[in-house]
């Protein structure tokens, strides 16, 4: 099984028709968003197609793929649009592996949750990255549209055996982590 994970889309359509066609060029079934969805927030430029309907549109053609994690932007007028839960930080298996998501505005790499699964998978801080602390992997997709520290788009890909960190708009490996040891 493969599943992309993403994060921080705030809104635009263009990266959000990106992310669609690295999940379907991945040939993943599931994709994994780590929240901040539709508003650009109010310290963010507006981005490129900045249309927050036409995301959710996007998105709810694709619900039955999605597991989504509510972020710091995201509001209850956006469950109203999504055809699918915006949910709290949670914990969900796959294959031998627990994924502990979370948007990263409460938990995140210096505040972790009382109970982390083997992979801490977190956005918010738009700056993607892979690390290895002893047992656990502590991983962040960076953002789709917003990408800071000089950091390019990104996005994550999670295998049985890997999880790589992937350039958005040129689908190159960033960095990767291998999970054979888990």
């Amino acid at each position: 099984m493969k599943i992309v994970i993403a994060s921080d889309l705030h809104g635009s359509l263009y990266y959000a028709n990106m992310l669609f066609e690295r999940f379907f060029a991945e040939g993943a079934e599931e994709i994994i968003l780590l929240g901040d969805l539709y508003y650009h927030g109010p310290r963010n430029p507006l981005e490129k197609e900045y249309d927050c309907m036409a995301v959710a549109n996007l998105l709810n053609s694709h619900k039955d793929k999605l597991t989504v994690i509510k972020g710091n932007c995201d509001a209850e007028i956006d469950e109203m649009i999504s055809e699918f839960p915006l949910l709290g930080a949670k914990t969900v298996r796959f294959g031998n592996l627990k994924l502990t998501l979370s948007h990263g505005h409460i938990y995140n790499k210096d505040n972790l949750p009382k109970e982390v699964g083997d992979i801490f998978l977190f956005g918010h801080f738009h700056t993607g990255f892979i690390e290895k602390h002893e047992n656990l992997i502590i991983a962040n997709p960076g953002s789709t549209t917003l990408p800071r520290g000089g950091t390019p788009r990104s996005y994550l890909v999670l295998t049985d055996n890997e999880l790589t960190l992937k350039n958005l708009e040129t689908g190159e490996i960033i960095c990767s982590q291998c999970l054979a040891n888990k």
